[in-house]
Order: C-alpha cells, then structure tokens, then sequence
C-alpha cells in the first residue's frame, strides 16, 4: 500500500523507535512507515489503517510496539478475539500491564461480560497508572450495564476521579459515561448535570455531551445551507418566474394543476394560467377561499 509523501517514519514515538533498532535499517524504516499510517488513519480511516498494520506485522511480528499497533488496528475494527490475540502477545513480550483494560474490552466484544469484570478485579489492576485504573473502571462499568446491572454500572463509575474539580485526559469520557448511565436508569435530572460537566471538561470534543446535553434540553439543531443547495434553491426560484403580459415578472410557485391555483386574483392576466394542467378555461378556475 503507498505510503504519503510526507511520511518520514521519524514520526514515531522514541520508545518504538528503540524496539526497531533491532531490525535491519531499511526494513526499520519500511516498518515505522506503516505505523505512522495506522497512528494517522485509526480514527478516521480504521479499515485502511488496519490494512497497514497487517503490513508492519507481516514485516516485523517479533517486535511489541508492531503487535501491539496491530490489537489497536484490529479493536478499531471491531474484530476483537484479533485484537486481544496482538494484546496478548505484545504483553507476553514486555511483561507490562498497561493493555490490561483494552483487553479486558476485548472480553465484553467478544460477548464475554463476565470475563471483562473477572480482570477488573485481577492483581493486574493495582499495577496500572492512574489513567489505567480509571479506563478499567470504564470497562467495568460497562460490563455492568452489558449485564443490565445499572445501578451497579453508576456505583461502578462514582470515584474520587469523578468527583475532583480538575480536568485530567480521562475526566470527560468518565464524566460522560456517569452522564449517559444515570439517563439510562431513568434519572434524568442528574445525567443533565453530568453532561453538562462532561462538555465543561470535554476541550477537544472527544465525546458528544454538547449534543447529548441539547437534546435533553430540547434544542434542535438544523443545519446551514450549503453553499450548492443556496445555488440549487435560487435556480429554482429563477425557473418559477414566468413574464406577464404587462411586462412585470409574476411569480407562479410550481402550479401544475388547478388545485394549485387558490385565487384567480393572484394573475395579473388571463393568458397567465393558459398552460396549466387541467385548465380548458378560465371559468374552470375558481376561487378556493
């Protein structure tokens, strides 16, 4: 697959640039190249950027930071017992725990709730940073609500990381998930509340509180015309502009048929509703009012 021009492979992270250091320099290279590509494409692209991790795994399978660029590919596309295959094998080689809540995700993909609140509890989540801890309660939280336990899933989610005042990296994702399962338990009043906390912490628009927020509100919104439909709307505004007879411009909005026509007042001349279907005559128009 091409690679973009701009594309260097420098771009990688210095960490995987190490682990690369043990491959052969051009393959290196051909390898953070492809992995450049899944980092730039896995949000919007997934499909592609999996395509490019096959790639990077078909060229260096013995190296963690390519396994593990493969499980995020694969879990973007939803092929999750993939995905936990290349967690797996990336955590046997570095012996870390970090991919413990992703793959404890993998677990609830693949139907297995059960599994995923199992590794919740393991020792394996003591180990995790702060950021681990609080993404394996959002994993738990919804394997909670996989299993219909709501009230469970908000017990779950309420922690001194919800409740503190500062904003961190994981601070509107976790305040949107209280957020969406208070609405779900039907309290309405305070899934509000946590929404609008959520779009307070939510600075690059990860999440769609502002939108969820509106429409408990009851706003709706509509969207701008484009520049093309303007265009399209005022040639068609052209084309309903016929010339009558006084050489003033008469506006006849799409008349077909004599249904249409509410007031013979509304022509200024008799010629004017000649080409209208239905109309033999003028007396066949009648005033509607």
């Amino acid at each position: 697959m091409p690679i973009d021009e701009d594309v260097t492979g420098e771009e990688i992270d210095k960490d995987v640039r190490q682990e690369l250091l043990s491959l052969p320099k051009t393959l290196a290279e051909d390898v953070a190249k492809n992995l450049v590509m899944v980092a730039r494409l896995i949000d919007e692209e997934p499909e592609r950027a999996y395509a490019y991790s096959k790639i990077a795994l078909r060229l260096a399978s013995r190296v963690a930071a390519v396994r593990e660029a493969g499980g995020f590919a694969a879990y973007a596309t939803q092929k999750y017992s993939e995905a936990l295959a290349e967690f797996r094998a990336a955590r046997r080689m570095t012996g870390g725990v970090e991919l413990w809540p992703v793959m404890a995700d993998c677990e609830r993909g693949l139907g297995r709730p059960e599994k995923a609140l199992d590794m919740a509890g393991a020792p394996e989540v003591n180990k995790l940073d702060k950021a681990g801890q609080v993404e394996m309660r959002l994993v738990a939280a919804g394997a909670r609500r996989d299993l219909d336990q709501l009230d469970a899933a908000i017990v779950t989610l309420q922690s001194p990381e919800l409740a503190s005042s500062s904003v961190q990296p994981w601070t509107a994702r976790l305040r949107y998930a209280y957020a969406d399962a208070l609405l779900a338990a039907g309290r309405k009043d305070e899934a509000r509340e946590w929404f609008a906390k959520a779009v307070e912490a939510d600075r690059d628009g990860s999440t769609d509180a502002s939108d969820r927020l509106a429409e408990l509100d009851g706003v709706d919104f509509v969207d701008a015309l484009t520049e093309h439909e303007v265009e399209d709307e005022a040639d068609d505004e052209a084309e309903a502009v016929v010339d009558a007879p006084d050489e003033k411009a008469v506006k006849v909005d799409k008349v077909d048929k004599v249904e249409d026509v509410k007031d013979i007042d509304d022509f200024d001349d008799v010629d004017e509703v000649d080409d209208i279907d239905g109309v033999d005559d003028v007396d066949d128009v009648k005033h509607k009012d």
